[in-house]
């Protein structure tokens, strides 16, 4: 008797991509598994027609599975359904939010690597949902501090304890039936909340190191992980220093303040960086100004590098110099110490005797 007879049906079937490896994804069924679909999920590849298309399947990706082998549990993504958004780091589709995780204390909360967080996820235009972690290890008025601090920066944060299990239900409900992207700084709980909300998962929690008050990376891939109140939990790899690739015009419209600024009233030319051109709305003594002024220089330089290092690759090499470092030079001119064929060779010696006969004669 075949698989398919023995699964009774084999008919394609809709899923969201929670995991990817090599070339395999693991697939998400919707619905209730039953008669027709005893499983709920399935390893599938990527059928070869996609790849033809350039079709990249990400983790969250809304697929079709053809011929679903129910008893192998694996299948064959056939479709890949319009992507409502996309993310390039993490690498992940149809996120609705991103859930920014901080620590009050261990590692301490530094305002200028917040802000630079902050930024990062600005750019993405997603809903931010801010919390800080680890409530129990500081006093009240330091929670309220920081909480009217993040009110005047635009936020309002969710201050929880994953060891008091305090703050845990308001962070709860905006995590329901949407897809978001859980990140932050390595040893601020990121993988501790997944294993509260989703106990099943057990993901490996890693402590501070108490030398460099710094987590260590547990997570090493992006996956999601289904709620169950419905919607999905991405765990990504923490980090101290994302990058910022944004353009500086874009850095303005990643601050808050400076959008609520610009609501009441406009600067007097329409390209204002907010530094030092008149009439500017923008400038002045809020606390994050100095921010983003060292953010501004930052993006500023990175775009002059970028432009110092358009040099066509037709006459630019790569050439290794010291400690390991690469460094653009020009190529040398290929024809001028191109050697010559024996064709050319005869040719020329032939025109060499020629001209001697003719001076002879």
């Amino acid at each position: 008797m075949s698989e398919k007879s023995q699964s009774g049906d084999n008919t394609p079937v809709i899923g969201t991509v929670i995991a990817v490896q090599a070339n395999y994804y693991q697939v998400q069924l919707q619905g209730v598994p039953g008669i027709d679909r005893p499983v709920e999920q399935l390893l599938c590849t990527r059928r070869s027609r996609l790849k033809k298309l350039g079709q990249q399947v990400m983790v969250g990706d809304q697929v079709v599975v053809e011929e679903p082998d129910w008893l192998g549990y694996r299948g064959a993504i056939a479709t890949i359904f319009p992507r409502q958004s996309q993310l390039q780091r993490p690498p992940i589709a149809n996120v609705n939010q991103i859930l920014l995780m901080f620590a009050l204390a261990e590692p301490k909360l530094e305002p200028q690597q917040l802000t630079r967080f902050l930024v990062t996820a600005e750019s993405t235009n997603l809903p931010i949902i801010l919390c800080f972690n680890k409530r129990d290890l500081t006093p009240y008025a330091t929670q309220r501090a920081w909480r009217d601090r993040m009110k005047q920066w635009g936020y309002d944060p969710i201050l929880i304890s994953l060891q008091t299990q305090v703050g845990l239900k308001r962070l709860e409900r905006p995590l329901k039936n949407r897809i978001t992207v859980v990140s932050g700084l390595s040893g601020v709980g990121k993988s501790s909340v997944i294993n509260h909300f989703i106990p099943d998962v057990d993901l490996r929690v890693g402590p501070v190191s108490q030398r460099w008050g710094q987590g260590r990376h547990t997570t090493r891939h992006v996956e999601l992980f289904e709620l169950a109140n419905g919607g999905y939990l991405a765990d990504t790899p923490g980090f101290n220093q994302p990058n910022l690739d944004i353009l500086p015009q874009q850095l303005s419209h990643c601050f808050p303040e400076i959008r609520q600024r610009l609501l009441q009233a406009q600067c007097q030319f329409s390209d204002c960086q907010h530094v030092d051109e008149p009439n500017c709305v923008v400038r002045g003594s809020w606390e994050r100004y100095p921010y983003y002024l060292s953010l501004l220089t930052e993006v500023n330089e990175q775009q002059a590098k970028i432009k110092m290092t358009a040099i066509p690759e037709s006459r630019t090499k790569q050439k290794s110099g010291k400690q390991g470092k690469t460094q653009a030079e020009p190529k040398l001119e290929t024809k001028r110490y191109r050697r010559p064929s024996r064709r050319q060779l005869q040719q020329d010696l032939q025109n060499i005797d020629l001209e001697q006969l003719e001076h002879l004669s």
